[in-house]
């Protein structure tokens, strides 16, 4: 459990063009900043459960810019996916993780994307070996969809091998 910081401009634009494709909910809601942040809450949950990463009692909570999710899985490795999925939505600046892991394996690192990475760049700094990019892709799906699609500032998940 812990606080991950992420940056807030970065990633997946999900909660701007959920705010632009209902521009009159969006207003109504800026007039109330709980039932904004219940909804971006919402919204975020609705993201995670997309992915298909199995989260016993799923509860996501957000307030200026932080998001706190809760919940069990089965692995580090789902747990550690949700937080990168959370973390790297545009308007997110924070996770703070509360989800619990039934049966604990050794946890992975992250690292944040700097301009002229490559997922082999990244493997050759961590493995020695650019060819296990790879390891580094699939550890970060469903959040990448192509190896060659990665950004600066992104927040990457290095499992340990």
């Amino acid at each position: 459990m812990g606080l991950f910081s992420f940056l807030k401009n970065a990633g997946s634009k999900v909660l701007k063009d959920a705010a632009g494709a209902n521009d009159a909910a969006a207003a109504d809601a800026a007039a109330n900043e709980a039932e904004a942040n219940a909804r971006t809450a919402s919204l975020l949950k609705s993201v995670v459960e997309t992915t298909g990463i199995e989260v016993e009692n799923l509860d996501v909570e957000f307030s200026d810019g932080t998001v706190t999710v809760y919940g069990q899985t089965t692995s580090v490795d789902d747990k550690e996916k949700v937080i990168l999925v959370l973390g790297n939505v545009d308007g997110v600046g924070a996770v703070d993780d509360r989800i619990s892991v039934t049966t604990p394996p050794p946890t992975s690192q992250f690292y944040e994307v700097k301009s002229g990475d490559s997922l082999s760049k990244i493997a050759k700094e961590f493995y020695g070996d650019p060819m296990k990019f790879n390891i580094i892709f699939e550890a970060n799906q469903p959040m990448l969809k192509d190896p060659n699609m990665i950004y600066p500032g992104q927040t990457l998940r290095i499992p340990n091998l």
